[in-house]
């Protein structure tokens, strides 16, 4: 623990939960940190301090004023402000520049990178920001996350900088690429081809994590490596996976003030509770021996909704009801509103994010749905077998890492609608087994997926490091 204690750790990102919040990166940002400090790491976080984010001004300090870095071609100023993360000691630096922080997180519906020079404009700035709060504070490490922050470890290289850079790749899929002549231009530098953040990043950080173990083997292959793949086989023994984990007093349904009902596994008749709110407020009629599917996802590709599109006029000829919420590519949003008033007693979607719904989802829905294309862990999963709802996933990533088949939930191998379809029927099958069903729903629900695990192991690697 004394090794850990002398290292102080910044988390350098473009989420964080509840601040900012896109995908499964903020919530990572928004716990991981947390049951690090508990077990004696000095960590902090940094994030942009974007336009919607509304903090109570009780609630932050000034922590330094009119900063600068050399961007752009000229001097350029910041604040940074502190606050700490929810019901924690852990600090939460906000970088405040009216400039490059304005309104939203990202410039597209589904945060996929576009390329554009705003864009570019706005991480590259945060990024050497991030490297200045590090020198300024004294920060002995910046732990970078996915291709936001893929400048800094290249920047610490190129520029000898004393602090160490840990990578964690949590989607590939998105890698910060632009023409270089935008590049050049805000960071003074001379690439010659286009600038691809996550490859850059790959020769720089000292150590590279994703999160999961399987994902890691994954991502060594063409199918998952998207076009990375060799790249990252040169530092494959530099290379964790490490799963990720969920703030578990957040997520749990016997302490969830957002759902109708409370209940534990002991408890688990209670569940229905929370079913007939689902029902009765979204499917107009209460019937418990209708099995609830939900999903509640980013509206994107990689996510499988081609699948759910694809089958959904079979899906609706089951006896199920579907429950969808998340918000994305416009061509999904599209689609799944339209439904809405050709099935409104089997279907609902609501475009947006909405906490009090997704709580309520994870708390009454029978089966959770996520057929991804690709999966680097997935939370999704991991809080549904929390509140007792069983997954039907695609065996990629952290889901095949995390759900046993038949055993805490359904997988399938290939992305087909057709397999989608067989694993619903597979599911259905042993709905109607209340028994079998029941002993599923409790073995997910005893999986310890807190943080504690994988925290030790971020700390095992922060230790090994910075060790003389």
């Amino acid at each position: 623990m004394k090794s850990a204690l002398k290292n102080k750790i910044l988390f350098a990102a473009s989420e964080c939960a509840p601040f900012a919040k896109v995908g499964g990166l903020a919530d990572v940002i928004g716990s991981l940190p947390k049951a690090l400090k508990k077990i004696g790491a000095d960590v902090s976080v940094i994030l942009p301090f974007y336009g919607k984010i509304k903090i109570e001004k009780e609630k932050t300090k000034v922590l330094k004023e009119k900063l600068s870095i050399f961007f752009d071609g000229e001097k350029r100023f910041f604040n940074l402000h502190q606050s700490f993360l929810e019901n924690s000691n852990v600090p939460l630096i906000l970088v405040e520049s009216e400039k490059y922080f304005e309104g939203d997180i990202y410039l597209t519906e589904d945060a996929s990178s576009e390329g554009s020079e705003k864009e570019a404009e706005r991480f590259f700035f945060f990024s050497k920001v991030a490297i200045k709060t590090a020198e300024i504070l004294n920060f002995s490490i910046i732990h970078c996350h996915d291709w936001h922050t893929g400048i800094i470890p290249f920047l610490a290289k190129k520029n000898n900088l004393k602090f160490k850079t840990i990578l964690t790749i949590h989607n590939l899929g998105y890698q910060g690429i632009y023409d270089s002549k935008i590049a050049n231009r805000f960071l003074g530098s001379e690439f010659q081809n286009d600038i691809n953040c996550l490859r850059i990043a790959l020769s720089g950080a000292d150590i590279i994590t994703t999160v999961s173990p399987n994902y890691a083997k994954e991502i060594l292959t063409p199918e998952f490596g998207f076009g990375l793949e060799e790249k990252i086989k040169k530092r494959k023994k530099d290379l964790f996976g490490i799963i990720n984990g969920i703030d578990e007093e957040q997520f749990s349904p016997k302490e969830d003030s957002y759902i109708a009902q409370k209940y534990s596994e002991k408890e688990l008749d209670l569940k229905k509770e929370n079913k007939k709110f689902l029902q009765k407020e979204y499917f107009k009629k209460v019937d418990l021996s209708v099995p609830i599917i939900g999903v509640i996802s980013r509206l994107a590709e990689q996510k499988g909704f081609d699948l759910i599109r694809d089958s959904f006029e079979r899906l609706m000829k089951k006896n199920i009801q579907l429950i969808i919420l998340g918000k994305g590519m416009k061509e999904f949003e599209d689609f799944f509103q339209s439904k809405n008033k050709e099935y409104p007693g089997k279907f609902f979607a609501k475009i947006g994010f909405d906490e009090n719904l997704a709580h309520q989802i994870y708390a009454g829905a029978d089966m959770f749905l996520i057929p991804s294309h690709f999966e680097p862990c997935g939370l999704g999963q991991l809080i549904a077998m929390k509140y007792g709802t069983i997954p039907i996933a695609r065996a990629v990533g952290g889901l095949k890492d995390t759900i046993e088949h038949k055993k805490t939930g359904f997988l399938f191998e290939k992305p087909e609608s057709q397999e989608l379809l067989n694993a619903i029927k597979d599911s259905l099958s042993f709905y109607r087994k209340e028994k079998i069903w029941k002993k599923i729903q409790t073995e997910g629900m005893k999986q310890d997926f807190s943080w504690q695990n994988s925290a030790q192991k971020y700390l095992e690697i922060y230790r090994d490091l910075t060790r003389v």
